[in-house]
């Protein structure tokens, strides 16, 4: 009982810190029940999923519409497919399997003009060792301005991801999503493109009542370090 009290202690403070590892579902099942204001994008954001493997494997196809109510599975979209696509029928042969090369991994597409989304300090680095963090929080003053942090367009708004309170997430491009966590306001909605620089949230305050921006980029549906894009200042 006392272990337990602890984690969960340690998870509420880290708050934007991280959110359950994959496949930590009710009953272990490894599949997610659709929400109402949950978008295939935030699905795969919450457990750390590429949202064209998470697609492929409930034979989603774009613009990749999901309804409440909805069984949508897990297990098996950690891997990112080469390209959209549905699965693929083959037929069994008899001939004997032949040796098959393995293909050569796609580089994910660079975006262009990274840019700050909120001028301020960086008070929490990026981290995945305890303390996770999985982006960089940014300190603000209530109601600053969050800006984009590179052309894109708004796949997800909205406050059904426990621990980020009002977020946003922008796609860049196949392989890029940045996210915006903990506003008091959003001022953007799904669907909407967005150049960089584009105003689309106000700051917020945190449960432990510091003012700031929790800022994150995912790459193929994986955490990285926003310092390694985000020009040098």
């Amino acid at each position: 009982m006392l272990a337990w009290s602890l984690l969960l202690l340690v998870f509420l403070i880290t708050g934007c810190a991280g959110l359950p590892p994959i496949y930590t579902v009710a009953g272990g099942t490894g599949t997610y029940v659709v929400r109402k204001g949950d978008s295939l994008y935030s699905i795969a954001f919450r457990y750390g999923l590429d949202y064209k493997s998470l697609a492929r494997i409930n034979g989603v196809r774009p613009p990749y519409t999901i309804y409440v109510d909805q069984l949508i599975r897990l297990r098996g979209s950690a891997k990112s497919p080469g390209k959209d696509s549905a699965p693929v029928a083959t037929q069994p042969s008899s001939r004997p399997p032949s040796k098959v090369s393995k293909a050569p991994s796609v580089p994910s597409a660079p975006v262009a003009g990274w840019r700050w989304p909120l001028e301020g300090e960086v008070i929490n680095r990026f981290s995945l060792a305890q303390p996770v963090n999985k982006g960089i929080d940014i300190a603000g003053d209530l109601g600053d301005t969050v800006r984009a942090a590179a052309d894109g367009v708004v796949v997800y708004a909205g406050g059904n991801l426990r621990g980020y309170g009002q977020l946003v997430i922008v796609k860049h491009n196949d392989s890029f999503l940045s996210a915006y966590g903990n506003n008091e306001k959003m001022l953007v909605k799904e669907g909407e493109k967005v150049k960089a620089g584009k105003s689309i949230a106000r700051v917020g305050k945190t449960a432990a009542n510091v003012e700031m921006l929790h800022f994150e980029i995912r790459r193929e549906g994986k955490p990285v370090d926003p310092l390694r894009y985000l020009p040098t200042r």
